[in-house]
């Protein structure tokens, strides 16, 4: 992985699971009509408890996280070697902020406008078009770390991994407050019971997990179908463990199906393993399928569409919904086992993507036409301005959704992308630029 031919296998990953999110999310989203009109969204998993085992598929999450430490060791291990690691992170922060602040821009004009008019769909959609920020909030903490997970792993090999897992795993205990054989038994059940309290340490603990594992990847330290086998029986053993003990099914944050996210508990770990075992396991094959010119070709056209897509998919879901209620289409097919509820699935699925072609094709155009490899700060006090104004935007419209947040959101952010670039006549450091290694 750290040859200068840029390595496709990782991309392809990347690309693969972000557009998994995308339709996961999309799915997950039940329209409700009364008369017609949109009222309301129900989720899939409060809707159908079966659905629970279908997110270890679709939680990719951990997906991400792993291949984005195995793509970007190289490059910041050059940097460590330099001095120069809080650059590689100003720039990573500013290629997330920068975007952000369009999409930003673009929901408190919404807002506004429905202040002036009909909010109903905006009202409808409000929280859920910023509640996938988190994601963002999450990458750039973990990312942080990066070179302290580097130098872990330079000492301990894989025993940093079995560290972590420790750590996580008496959080829970702790949660749970376990201190019996028989509490041991239920500790799910009794994770899921009770307040996170010092367990909210996992929402970094858990998610340093498969940071860690990225790191050993890049570095040969397990390689193979073998080692990818021993993952996937590591996985599917884990989560059978973790379902008899009472964890929730689910692995995403639905209150009504269960939380195995919110923060993240010993259970996402069994998804973890399962993930990592399938990325090596099918390595050899997809390199060779990866190998020509038009599948890497491919593969950049959907990484350059990657964070525009993660970032607007939402937005796709209103005007979807106006076009579903004008056509009379069967976007609310009831619940899952209905009759038409499939068909009304495939309804809505084919409106967001009708509706997201054109919001992706100006986006595009918008960032193409503006400066790109803005060069970031070099200065650790802007950094932290930078990044702190960054944090505080993302968190303020993550919980208070397209109206008020990201009007409160949007100044913090155009703070942090202000801060977090390179002004006047700073010598370049093409170390520096904001691309994903």
């Amino acid at each position: 992985m750290s040859s200068s031919r840029r390595d496709p296998y990782p991309d392809a990953l990347r690309a693969g699971a972000l557009l998994v999110v995308v339709f996961g999310h999309w799915m997950a989203t039940l329209p409700r009509l009364v008369d017609g009109r949109l009222v309301d969204t129900d989720h899939l998993l409060a809707a159908w408890d079966a659905a629970g085992m279908l997110t270890w598929l679709v939680q990719v999450v951990p997906l991400f996280v792993f291949v984005s430490a195995a793509v970007s060791t190289a490059g910041v291990e050059r940097r460590l070697a330099a001095g120069r690691q809080r650059h590689w992170w100003a720039a990573r922060a500013l290629s997330l902020a920068r975007p952000t602040v369009s999409y930003l821009v673009v929901l408190v004009a919404l807002a506004l406008v429905a202040l002036l008019s009909d909010g109903r769909l905006l009202g409808v959609f409000g929280q859920s078009l910023t509640i996938h920020l988190w994601f963002l909030l999450m990458l750039l903490t973990v990312q942080a770390l990066l070179p302290w997970c580097l130098r872990m792993d330079t000492r301990m090999g894989v025993a940093a991994i079995a560290l972590l897992v420790l750590a996580a795993g008496v959080l829970d205990l702790a949660r749970a407050d376990a201190g019996s054989l028989q509490a041991l038994r239920e500790l799910g059940a009794r994770v899921a019971e009770r307040q996170p309290g010092i367990a909210w340490l996992n929402m970094l603990v858990v998610w340093l997990v498969p940071q860690q594992l990225g790191i050993a990847w890049a570095r040969g330290r397990f390689r193979g179908p073998a080692a990818g086998a021993g993952f996937v029986l590591l996985g599917a053993a884990w989560l059978l463990l973790a379902m008899g003990s009472g964890y929730p099914v689910a692995m995403v944050g639905v209150a009504l199906a269960g939380n195995n996210m919110l923060p993240p508990t010993l259970a996402l770990l069994g998804v973890v393993w399962l993930q990592v075992g399938v990325v090596l396991l099918c390595e050899p094959l997809a390199r060779r399928l990866l190998a020509g010119h038009a599948p890497a070709r491919a593969i950049t056209v959907l990484g350059a569409l990657g964070m525009p897509l993660y970032l607007w998919h939402k937005l796709a879901e209103l005007p979807a919904a106006w076009l579903g209620e004008r056509l009379g289409l069967p976007i609310d097919a009831g619940l899952p086992g209905e009759p038409g509820f499939w068909l009304g699935r495939a309804c809505w699925i084919g409106l967001c993507l009708l509706m997201v072609a054109p919001v992706i094709a100006a986006v595009l155009r918008f960032e193409l036409a503006r400066a790109r490899d803005v060069p970031p700060v070099d200065n650790l006090g802007r950094i932290l301005l930078g990044g702190l104004a960054l944090y505080a935007g993302l968190a303020a419209a993550l919980v208070w959704g397209a109206w008020p947040g990201a009007a409160i959101g949007l100044p913090l952010l155009l703070l942090a992308s202000w801060q977090l670039r390179r002004r006047g006549d700073a010598p370049r450091d093409d170390e520096g630029r904001a691309d994903a290694r």
